[in-house]
């Protein structure tokens, strides 16, 4: 099935798209009634398929611990921490959180792998996991709340805040959106693929030989399910921030709030198999095609070549007639020099029905800072422009 694409230009450049398809109506996603929060994003797009109330904020329990892994595979990647380096469980550390909650009953006096305790955190949602893994990787727990909540703001959570490694109930301090955890889980995917398959989605883990299972209400159910964490306290309710990637297509869900366990594992299951079903990926336009040019400033030439740093695509409800508009948009005129692939403007695609979401666009060549001749002769050219 393919898209049937009309181009007009206008200013930067708008294109119209009209899409139709023939199926079946499709089914409704979870009620507000039965989930408060819920999001459904295709990452492979960037659309998001359904949300409510994607940006309330809400406790989310033990699914801070995708925070806390998140940070320890940052500095797994830049040589801070090593899978293969041991922290001690300290006296204090034993008697605050061993046995209390999901815990990985962790021996006192016992020095633990980082490996080991990103298993605990991930699989079995192990608090004193996190707790040790925050003290020995940062110094300290206030020391690595810091780091957490720096990266959150690096990620664009602006919504969100961290008062605890594991998401204990702390008085309210620790609270996040449904909009801020698909960042988390869009960079953690796609930042870290190799670290996110080894530690999340996995069926379960055996430590100092008590073995427990993942509560992971989609892996091992839903084809192509790989986590990614729930959470649950009386305050938050029942929470799940979930994956699944079939074909090259990743989908990202947010369920929080939710009354009841059982509810929580239908609606996720139903939710992202919704997702999957009754929506397809159709190509727009492919990575570095070129769709426009940028007006450069003080540059050895007065304009740029836009392509697109990924293929644009656009995730169609079955059964339904769309139009599409694309903008292209950028601050400008960009200030020179402009390097090659640096990214300066984006491709917003607005979808009759569902929120516009937009597709980086990247400089195709380079372009120097113009020396004396060139910025007069660039003046003059101002003049009658």
């Amino acid at each position: 099935m393919g898209i049937a694409k009309r181009i007009v230009a206008s200013g930067l450049g708008v294109s119209l798209l009209a899409l139709g398809f023939s199926s079946a109506a499709f089914s409704a996603p979870p009620s507000p009634h039965d989930a408060p929060v819920a999001l459904l994003v295709d990452l492979a797009s960037g659309q998001t398929l359904h949300s409510h109330e994607a940006d309330r904020r809400f406790v989310p329990a033990s699914v801070t611990k995708v925070m806390t892994a998140y940070v320890a595979f940052e500095m797994l990647e830049d040589g801070r921490l090593n899978l293969n380096q041991s922290f001690p469980v300290s006296d204090s550390v034993f008697e605050e959180w061993s046995g209390t909650g999901s815990t990985m009953f962790l021996p006192r006096g016992s020095s633990i792998r980082v490996d080991d305790l990103l298993r605990g955190i991930t699989s079995v949602s192990a608090n004193d996991g996190a707790v040790v893994l925050a003290q020995g990787a940062a110094g300290s727990v206030d020391a690595w709340l810091d780091e957490m909540n720096r990266t959150a703001r690096a990620l664009g959570m602006n919504d969100s805040h961290f008062g605890t490694p594991n998401g204990w109930p702390d008085e309210g301090q620790t609270f996040t959106t449904a909009d801020d955890l698909a960042k988390l889980a869009t960079a953690l995917t796609q930042r870290h693929p190799k670290l996110y398959k080894r530690y999340f989605g996995q069926p379960g883990f055996t430590f100092n030989g008590l073995a427990q299972a993942n509560h992971d209400p989609i892996s091992g159910t839903i084809k192509g399910a790989d986590g990614i964490k729930t959470g649950y306290t009386r305050q938050a309710g029942y929470n799940f921030l979930g994956s699944a990637s079939r074909n090259g297509r990743r989908l990202v869900m947010v369920l929080a709030g939710v009354d009841t366990g059982s509810l929580r594992k239908k609606l996720a299951r139903d939710y992202i198999t919704w997702g999957f079903d009754k929506f397809q990926l159709e190509p727009i336009f492919a990575k570095g095609t070129i769709l426009g040019q940028a007006q450069v400033q003080n540059g050895a030439r007065r304009s740029v070549p836009l392509r697109l740093a990924e293929a644009a695509r656009v995730s169609l409800p079955e059964g339904e007639h769309r139009e599409i508009t694309l903008a292209l948009t950028y601050r400008g005129p960009v200030q020179a020099p402009v390097r090659e692939g640096e990214r300066i403007a984006s491709l917003e695609v607005h979808m009759d029905g569902f929120e516009p979401y937009s597709v980086p666009l990247e400089a195709a060549e380079s372009v120097s800072s113009a020396n004396l001749w060139q910025r007069l002769v660039n003046g003059v050219l101002g003049w009658f422009a």
